[in-house]
Parts: C-alpha cells; sequence; structure tokens
C-alpha cells in the first residue's frame, strides 16, 4: 500500500516539474554591445524654449483669479483656499467649540446635580411636592370650569 503512495506521489511531482518547465520562457543574457545604438542629440535652442513655454501656456485652465498669467491665478487660488479653510474653517471651529457658555446651560446642569446631591445626603424626596406654597395658588371652582377636559 505505501509503495503505491509513494509512486503516485512521485508521479504528481514529476507532473508538476514537466508542466512548470513547459509554461517558463528562457530569456538570454548575452552581451550585445556592438548592437547598441546612439542618438546625437543637439542642444536646446531658445526659439524653441519659447515655443515650449507657449505650448504650456496653450493648455493652461485658469481658475478664475487672473485669466491672463498663470502665475498670479495660482497664487491667488492658494491663498484665497488658505484663508478660507485654515483660517476660517478651521481656526474658526475652533474658536467656536471653546466659547463660553452663553445660555448658561452648563452652569444649571451643575447646579441641578449639586442641589441633588444636597437633598440626597439630607434625606429630602429629590423635588418637594410643596415647591410653591399652596395659599399662594389660585385654582379655579368646578362651576368656572365647566365641560372642560383635565388631563393630569
Amino acid at each position: 500500500m505505501s509503495s503505491l503512495v509513494r509512486l503516485s506521489n512521485a508521479m504528481l511531482v514529476r507532473n508538476l516539474v514537466n508542466h512548470s518547465l513547459r509554461s517558463t520562457r528562457l530569456i538570454s543574457s548575452s552581451q550585445k554591445n556592438r548592437d547598441a545604438a546612439t542618438i546625437d542629440i543637439p542642444k536646446k535652442d531658445t526659439t524653441t524654449a519659447t515655443a515650449t513655454a507657449a505650448a504650456t501656456n496653450k493648455n493652461w485652465v485658469s481658475y478664475g483669479f487672473d485669466r491672463h498669467d498663470e502665475a498670479e491665478d495660482r497664487s491667488a487660488t492658494h491663498a484665497s483656499f488658505f484663508f478660507a479653510v485654515t483660517l476660517c474653517l478651521v481656526l474658526g471651529g475652533a474658536y467656536w467649540s471653546y466659547l463660553p457658555d452663553p445660555q448658561l446651560q452648563d452652569w444649571s446642569q451643575r447646579e441641578a446635580y449639586l442641589e441633588l446631591r444636597r437633598r440626597e445626603a439630607a434625606g429630602l424626596e429629590p423635588i418637594s411636592k410643596d415647591f410653591i406654597d399652596p395659599a399662594q395658588i389660585v385654582l379655579p371652582s368646578d362651576e368656572e370650569l365647566g365641560n372642560t377636559e383635565i388631563i393630569i
């Protein structure tokens, strides 16, 4: 039985090796210095430099700040984005987040927690049912209410 397993493994290895050899391509790396070609490149003329500059300006698309000068247009774009994003959004957001509480909501919530803690420590109810003196409250009589539905 073990010889059959060895034989099948050997056949698998042989098939893998043969398949990988068939799919590989060998590249020759011999030196062929005499086959190399050289090209003489002439020096640049000043007339071609102006033609190249004209060609780059031909494809220039303005950002809308200056339609005639590319450098002025780019610098105005960068300056406006710096002021808009950095100063307005980042610094304005930091200023707004650290502003003092104008309606004193944080202060009133802290005071409410302190009062609740004081009342619990004294053994009182959190909110007294007689918060306002009942003698000061004027309620309408049953005749004045009539058929008005009372929702509690």
